[in-house]
Formats: C-alpha cells, sequence, structure tokens
C-alpha cells in the first residue's frame, strides 16, 4: 500500500484520490463536503474514461468532476483508505478495500514514488513510460551483472527486478528500498499504464536472451 495525500477539486468543494479497486485496476473517490457518500469510479484501460458505480449520484459527481479528479490525480500513488470512514452509507466497494488495505503489510513512502515519477516525467509534465524503459534499457545495456544473468539464463522477472530495483533506490536516495516495496511501485506503475508499462524493456531483455 502507498501512501498519499488527496488533492482539492475546483469544480466543486472536494477532494479526490486514487485508489486500486477490489476487483483490479484503478479508481478514483471523489469526495464531496455537501454530499453523506462519496463517488467512485473505475477507470477504463482502454479509453481512459471514468465508469461510476451504480451506487454514485450522477447529481452530486458529474462527469467533468471526475475528469478533473483524473486529471490531478495523474501519476499519483493510490491512497489508503481512511478519509471517508465518518461519512454514512460508504459504499461496499470501499468498506471491501478497506478491509484489504488493512491486510497489506508492504508499505511504500510517497516521497520515494514521487521521485520516481518526476524521474520519468516528460517536458509536457506527463509521466513518461518512453522514457521510463529507455533509461532501463540503458542501464541494462551498460550493466556487467545483467550481461552475468543473462549468461546464467536468468528469467526475465529476475533482471526486471534488479534493474528496476537498482535504478528505484539510486533515484530515491534509499538503499533501504527492499525487493517487495520495488514490486508494489512496479504494479502501481502499471496499473497506470494501459499498455503495460514495461512492456518495451521486457522484450528488449528478452531479445538479449534469444541471443546469447
Amino acid at each position: 500500500m502507498i501512501r498519499t495525500d488527496t488533492v482539492s477539486l475546483t469544480k466543486a468543494d472536494a477532494v479526490a484520490y486514487r485508489q486500486k479497486l477490489p476487483a483490479g485496476g484503478s479508481g478514483i473517490v471523489v469526495v464531496r463536503s455537501d454530499c453523506p457518500q462519496p463517488g467512485i469510479a473505475s477507470i477504463s484501460k482502454t479509453s481512459g474514461e471514468p465508469f461510476p458505480t451504480a451506487n454514485t449520484q450522477e447529481r452530486f459527481y458529474p462527469r467533468e468532476l471526475f475528469m478533473e479528479a483524473m486529471e490531478l490525480t495523474a501519476g499519483l500513488p493510490y491512497r489508503k483508505q481512511g478519509s471517508v470512514k465518518n461519512i454514512k452509507d460508504v459504499p461496499e466497494e470501499l468498506k471491501e478495500d478497506e478491509n484489504a488495505a488493512a491486510a497489506e503489510e508492504i508499505i511504500v513512502d510517497s516521497e520515494d514514488y514521487r521521485r520516481i515519477v518526476e524521474y520519468f516525467t516528460d517536458k509536457n509534465g506527463k509521466l513518461s513510460y518512453e522514457l521510463l524503459n529507455r533509461d532501463m534499457i540503458r542501464f541494462a545495456n551498460r550493466s556487467s551483472v545483467v550481461r552475468r544473468m543473462i549468461a546464467d539464463n536468468e528469467k526475465i522477472d529476475g533482471i526486471r527486478l534488479y534493474v528496476t530495483g537498482s535504478k528505484f533506490r539510486s533515484i530515491c536516495g534509499n538503499g533501504d528500498l527492499t525487493d517487495e516495496q520495488v514490486l508494489a511501485i512496479t504494479e502501481l506503475l502499471d496499473e497506470v499504464s494501459p499498455k503495460g508499462v514495461f512492456r518495451e524493456f521486457n522484450g528488449e531483455i528478452r531479445r538479449k536472451l534469444q541471443k546469447k
């Protein structure tokens, strides 16, 4: 679980944050001061459109409110459920997600995640998977450890974990970042990308393994 702050919206007196949904995928939670129930929408990986849950009231949570929430939370880590505990009639989706969060033991500091996102943000202020993959491939091409892993026929997952772990620890300045935390960050980044965040990098490593 990765902790982060909420963002304030301008189209209503409301705050929003991203949340991993129990059924999988990324979701947006919007909490208004004038509505006792938060609004929740899943995000389509194909179209990028928000799809409100059946019990989200459209008059309080119109599409444009979710669109603003999506824009302001783009690239932010998921937030551990907690801010809507005192709101009546909390939807079942949030109750289930809160239970799942309570059982989660892997905690990643939001500052570490933010540093990674900022490092791979392009000139337009967007998280760039092209920059991320290019940097990972460059590191792998220069690493004697990766060359040895390829020679030993190491699996792609193991090579990727070594490369991403090395890069993330360097970017964060946190040598204590565990493999489990690296995998948690990778999973979060992958949820954001509809194509799979390391697709190009995986392809490059696969080609290297085939050539050896």
